[in-house]
């Protein structure tokens, strides 16, 4: 099977159905601006069909398109804070634990340093 037949098969169901979601609210942007499948195809360097799956929300069209879709309706801004690091809460929250654990680790360094000297001078 191939290594993008394998993914797609993993994708989780939120992550899908977000997908599906652009994909109409894509289509919703495009019939509101009274445009036609063959013209918003044309504005976008892509054929009708990919148009289709684009709106159809098939996870399998590039990057590229959904970016030039999301410039088309002036939302392509947003692409650069998709994974920004100061948006990322998995990293965020990695970040904490790791802070949590090294100032656990030092207190009990220097609580056994202190009972090391009291024993030193007693």
């Amino acid at each position: 099977m191939p290594k993008t037949a394998r993914a797609l098969l993993q994708l989780p169901p939120a992550t899908s159905a977000a997908i599906e979601k652009l994909g109409a609210d894509l289509a919703v942007a495009r019939l509101r601006r009274k445009e036609s499948l063959n013209t918003w195809a044309n504005r976008m360097g892509i054929t009708v069909p990919t148009l289709q799956r684009l709106e159809a929300g098939d996870p399998t069209v590039s990057l590229g398109i959904v970016a030039t879709a999301l410039w088309l309706i002036k939302r392509d801004s947003e692409l650069g804070n998709l994974a920004s690091p100061e948006h990322d809460q998995g990293a965020i929250e990695m970040n904490v634990r790791e802070a949590v654990e090294l100032g656990r680790a030092r207190a009990k360094a220097s609580a056994e340093a202190r009972i090391n000297s009291n024993r030193a001078k007693g």
